[in-house]
């Protein structure tokens, strides 16, 4: 089923239906959010530890620049 087609069929639901629902989509966006707690920037951080977590994420993505990739930046 496509997501338009799931929300079209939104109309047939009663409404006990459609708040629980709801409530398991706010669950499921809540563990995600949970999952990915390695990426929220906390109050305390500083430029330079974001700076720094931001270089580990490239490292282990493998992602590399080079001079030219900079290169005419600013114009």
């Amino acid at each position: 089923m496509k997501l338009q087609e799931m929300i079209n069929s939104l109309d047939d639901l009663s409404k006990e239906d459609i708040a629980y629902l709801f409530e398991i989509l706010r669950l499921k966006l809540s563990d995600l959010n949970t999952n990915n707690q390695e990426q929220i920037i906390d109050d305390d951080d500083t430029l330079w530890d974001m700076t720094l977590r931001f270089r580990e994420q490239m490292d282990k993505e493998g992602v590399e620049f080079i001079d030219e990739d900079l290169t005419n930046l600013r114009v």
